[in-house]
């Protein structure tokens, strides 16, 4: 799950990375390049990544949505552009997810090509049958097939040394490449490539952010030690022995150095072998990518969308529908649209350097205000790391026309979906609150004048702590009667991961009929509320499901003729409203037990 993308990334990066001097390259500038990859990966991955960023955990989960919740819970008054960050950092790790599997399998199922030339023409349904199949068994939960995934990674990182080995034994020069004066050599001789070599060269990093992303799924542990003993050294022995495999072979080795370089009985064999490694990156990044979306719903960057859970042991097992399939219609499009790996590859890296370069931004922020380490030195920490993740991502931008374009246009789709929700439900939120009563005075004339009061509980919900619910006035103005007891209920969501059940709802009586209860969820915790509320019980409230009836407000959103938001955002956002999963789903709270009243908002 965590080293899928970017231990698949040796079947292309170097080939790329050599298709940028056209030809064969000479000794030194081939060294060069191999120095580059190796260092790449150690001072982004090892250093960064294991060193650095995997220390901010928010309470043992990770990814660029829990590091932005940490950063803002570090300020008192969270600062608006940590906010942006963690959106458009969202939004380019959503754009990247649709091409990572393009890519990563598209170039495995390439490998026929290599076994005889007659395959070519069946690279490119085999791999729309692959992506399709890895879609919809999505629906079925990856438990089953995800036990499998370990023992399969391990026999693809000990093949990926060894046939590197191999090589490495038959041109030992090639170890020359560990030190970095080649890399700085390379650079220094080739400015006018350079931009297109690193470009080319941060393919063999890409995935290096899931092994901060899945660290609430495995522990920051197991990630590195399996980083530092088993996947690091493998990579390592693999790009060196493809470049031991060109140094001796020339021309022809450069075509596809890590095919071409598998001995002529076996490429089959490894051909399938990469396309089952490269199905575990895919899936990956579909697990991640329903992880991030979740997340985002919960922190209401999002509008809320279909959220079902495949196993009833493990929390981490979601699939979300809508989600799967606009997935698959993008990752279709990417390989209808490029055809070839290599082509895709001028798309790939945009995306992921501008993640890893906010991310660099949010732990700047933390190690500032979260760790309180002095500014000095939080520069000396994260100023190394910006200037190499903003190179990369120039690197990256200067392939937007040849392909970069087609995950940057998505991702600034996405964010501006992201910006508009967010945007229209503040808006939607100070309309609320002009128009609502305030509680309190609702209650006092409720005890001078009440009305007829009938048997059972209403639980009225309410995003706001303070007015009175437009679904209890709205009642009282149609029905004229009212429960024995009545709650207003508020869900919350936390900067933590989880809350503890002990802590989850706070009850608080406000009169003989009335009580304000509030439920605090984490932002990786599907807001289950009948669930939640049984745990008032220990609280003292005997809650009976069967006796209660919840009130939701439905709201008809109209766009406003004058100030407020500009009209097209007001159109996108009630748009985006219409298509959220009503709260009855989101909630889980059963729908024999709901009693929905409509009502009218100008925004």
């Amino acid at each position: 799950m965590v080293y899928g993308d970017i231990g698949t990334s040796p079947i292309y990066a170097f080939r790329q990375t050599l298709a940028v001097v056209n030809g064969v390259p000479t000794p030194d500038d081939l060294l060069g390049m191999l120095s580059l990859i190796a260092w790449a990966l150690f001072l982004i991955v090892s250093i960064k990544y294991v060193a650095f960023v995997m220390r901010a955990d928010n309470r043992g989960e990770g990814g660029i949505l829990a590091l932005t919740a940490l950063a803002r819970s570090s300020f008192s008054k969270s600062p608006f552009v940590i906010l942006v960050i963690g959106i458009v950092g969202s939004a380019l790790f959503l754009g990247d997810s649709a091409i990572t599997p393009a890519v990563s399998v598209l170039s495995a199922v390439e490998g026929l090509e290599t076994v005889t030339p007659s395959l070519a023409a069946f690279v490119l349904p085999a791999t729309i049958v692959i992506l399709i199949g890895l879609f919809v068994i999505q629906r079925f939960g990856t438990a089953r097939i995800s036990r499998i995934f370990g023992p399969v990674m391990l026999a693809w990182f000990l093949l990926l040394g060894l046939l590197g080995l191999v090589q490495i034994v038959r041109a030992p020069q090639v170890l020359l490449a560990l030190s970095p004066t080649y890399a700085i050599g390379f650079v220094a001789t080739h400015l006018g490539l350079a931009s297109v070599v690193l470009g080319a060269v941060f393919l063999s990093v890409t995935g290096a952010e899931a092994l901060y992303a899945d660290m609430g799924h495995f522990g920051r542990r197991p990630i590195t030690l399996a980083w530092t003993y088993l996947v690091f050294p493998m990579l390592l022995l693999n790009y060196f022995g493809q470049g031991a495999f060109v140094l001796r072979g020339g021309a022809e080795a450069a075509v596809d150095p890590f095919f071409l370089m598998t001995p002529d009985w076996f490429r089959l064999p490894m051909v399938m072998l990469a396309t089952a490694a490269t199905v575990i990156a895919s899936q990956a990044v579909i697990s991640g990518t329903y992880s991030l979306v979740q997340q985002a719903m919960a922190l209401q960057i999002i509008p809320r969308t279909t959220l079902l859970h495949t196993s009833d042991k493990q929390a981490g097992q979601i699939y979300l529908p809508q989600v799967n399939t606009i997935l698959l219609l993008a990752v279709l499009a990417l390989v209808l649209s490029f055809k070839s790996s290599a082509a895709l590859s001028s798309a790939y890296g945009i995306a992921v350097s501008g993640v890893m370069l906010l991310t660099t931004v949010l732990m700047a922020a933390v190690m500032w205000k979260t760790w309180k380490w002095r500014a000095a030195l939080v520069a000396l920490a994260a100023v190394p790391f910006a200037l190499i993740d903003t190179g990369f991502f120039v690197a990256n931008a200067a392939k937007f026309v040849d392909g970069g374009w087609a995950p940057a246009t998505l991702a600034a789709a996405l964010a501006t979906i992201m910006f508009v929700w967010v945007a229209g439900r503040e808006r939607l939120l100070v309309k609320t609150r002009r128009e609502e009563v305030p509680l309190e005075f609702l209650i006092g004339n409720l005890e001078k004048k009440p009305p007829v009061v009938v048997p059972g509980t209403a639980v009225f919900l309410s995003a706001d702590t303070t007015g009175a619910p437009s679904a209890l006035l709205h009642s009282l103005k149609h029905y004229r009667v009212l429960h024995e007891h009545n709650v207003i209920l508020t869900v919350v969501t936390a900067d933590v991961p989880r809350v503890p059940d002990e802590d989850k709802v706070r009850i608080e009586s406000l009169s003989p009929l009335f009580a304000r209860v509030v439920v605090t969820f984490g932002f990786v915790e599907s807001p289950n509320i009948p669930r939640a509320l049984a745990l008032a019980r220990k609280l003292g409230w005997k809650f009976d499901i069967m006796s209660t009836s919840f009130f939701l407000s439905r709201r008809s959103i109209k766009p406003s003729l004058k100030g407020g938001l500009p009209y097209w955002v007001d159109r996108l956002f009630i748009g985006l409203s219409k298509t959220a999963t009503d709260a009855t789903e989101y909630f889980s709270i059963p729908t024999g037990r709901v009693v929905e009243i409509g009502t009218q908002i100008i925004i």
